[in-house]
């Protein structure tokens, strides 16, 4: 079991998911822990439930018990145009510290952490907003086509592989990204809180004796859940060796969900981090050039891969999309 030493315990179920809508989210939160989390689980993508639906990572959580895993899972957005930053652990003066993760019109800094299915480490690359409707982006996301007809193919291009699935930024070890100028000015736009679902569901994790990391040793029997706060049944996914290759239960094959460190762009264009995008849908692709992953999957119904074709390079590069348009885009066609 991990040694852990804290400076001040506060109740993190609190402190983890109440931040004030107009709050600076880089701001740390909660208690400073002296070692830092557990590196990120390996684990597919369960299928979006409907419409409008955007994908939360999963992430490990402190408690009284340690470090637990809070499941990746599906959340409808509070508002049409919003998207989700992730929370991420960063070492500062005392320990590691939980920075809260927020919804805004823009992605902003999430520590560089590569969180895996659109969430690179910086921006996202997941789907984008046109007016009223979410469009998916099915290289990255799992989709089925015949419940979400909003979709397009956008390969994802991710640099640098050389600190895969480090869940924290700063410290030994940790990643070293720092916010651009974008996640800075997004940082400071208006932000709506977690919602009571997310409030519900981090909840649910926090009382599951066998999300914690003591019990799980860092592969948590539930990952990922299509429904928030539902931890039996389908939906659930379990997290996997990283070079696991076996059949997913929603037809795919298993990959990680995050390779953490990497920074990635779209290869063909697009607005990364924006509530809109400018992009052209593409052929699905079938195969993955990601080195070391265990491969890619389709969801079920043929509907989208859980991490889709990626080409990872040796050299680390900044996440980026050229050709988009921030702010303003339009559905493929």
């Amino acid at each position: 079991m991990r040694h852990l030493k804290l400076v001040h315990w506060l109740l993190l179920g609190i402190v983890f998911v109440a931040v004030p809508a107009g709050a600076n989210a880089q701001v740390a939160v909660g208690v400073a822990v002296h070692i830092g989390p557990p590196a990120l689980p390996v684990y597919v993508q369960p299928v979006c439930p409907a419409p409008g639906y955007i994908w939360t990572p999963g992430y490990w959580a402190y408690g009284p018990a340690g470090y637990f895993w809070v499941p990746g899972t599906w959340v409808l957005a509070p508002e049409p145009g919003l998207l989700w930053t992730p929370g991420y652990w960063g070492y500062g003066p005392g320990g590691y510290f939980w920075h809260a993760g927020y919804w805004g019109p823009h992605v902003g800094f999430y520590g560089g952490i590569n969180y895996g299915f659109g969430y690179t480490g910086v921006g996202f690359v997941g789907g984008y907003w046109s007016g009223r409707n979410f469009y998916y982006n099915r290289s990255v996301t799992a989709v089925n086509v015949t419940v979400v007809h909003n979709t397009y193919t956008r390969e994802v291009v991710v640099n640098n592989t050389a600190a895969r699935r480090v869940s924290y930024n700063g410290g030994t070890g940790g990643i070293t990204a720092r916010p651009t100028s974008a996640e800075v000015a997004a940082g400071r736009e208006r932000h709506v809180s977690a919602t009571s679902v997310q409030t519900q569901h981090f909840e649910a994790a926090r009382g599951n004796p066998a999300l914690r990391e003591s019990a799980n040793h860092g592969n948590p029997s539930v990952a990922a859940t299509k429904t928030a706060g539902v931890f039996s049944g389908p939906g659930v996914t379990a997290a996997r060796r990283e070079n696991a290759n076996a059949s997913a239960a929603n037809g795919g094959k298993g990959q990680p969900a995050a390779q953490t460190g990497q920074q990635g762009s779209f290869k063909n264009g697009g607005q990364s981090g924006s509530a809109a995008a400018n992009s052209n849908a593409g052929a699905h692709p079938q195969d993955s050039n990601a080195a070391g992953a265990g491969g890619q999957g389709k969801s079920a119904g043929g509907g989208g891969h859980t991490e889709g074709k990626q080409q990872h390079q040796g050299k680390s590069g900044e996440g980026r999309e050229r050709g988009g348009e921030r702010g303003g885009g339009k559905p493929p066609r």
